[in-house]
């Protein structure tokens, strides 16, 4: 498999979870910290945050994608929430998984369904994390 690259974008980081975390063309900055239940004193964003930021835009923005394709109207207070979690693995080393809550007020409960699993082929961060880590998306 391969893809035509249409954008990227480079981001650096300087002193791990104790740092900061910036694009290399200065639109995005944002300070880092070790969460209280990592050992850490909780200030700052952690790279878990930004994964579920971005997950759960990314989710949004290709269901917008899948609806506009098969003519569906979305609610517009459609929402997306990711939770990530990391913890320690049982053969070493640390591990995320991802739990995604998917919301379409008022739309059929079927048509959302298969909304959503369009949507879980179409999307690049489901693509990216499937068989890599425990995802689960829900329809709530």
């Amino acid at each position: 498999m391969s893809i035509n690259v249409v954008y990227k974008t480079t981001a650096r980081a300087t002193g791990g979870r104790d740092g900061f975390a910036e694009t290399t063309d200065g639109s995005f900055r944002v300070d880092l910290g070790v969460p209280k239940e990592m050992g850490g004193n909780g200030k700052g964003n952690n790279p878990e945050q930004l994964f579920a930021a971005g997950y759960s835009a990314c989710f949004l923005g290709a269901m917008k994608f899948v609806a506009g394709e098969e003519k569906i109207e979305i609610p517009a207070d459609t929402h997306v929430q990711a939770t990530v979690g990391i913890g320690p693995r049982s053969d070493g080393g640390f591990g995320l998984e991802v739990a995604i809550e998917v919301s379409l007020p008022g739309m059929d409960r079927t048509k959302a369904a298969e909304l959503v699993k369009k949507t879980e082929f179409v999307c690049p961060y489901a693509n990216a994390t499937k068989g890599n880590i425990k995802t689960v998306v829900t329809l709530v």
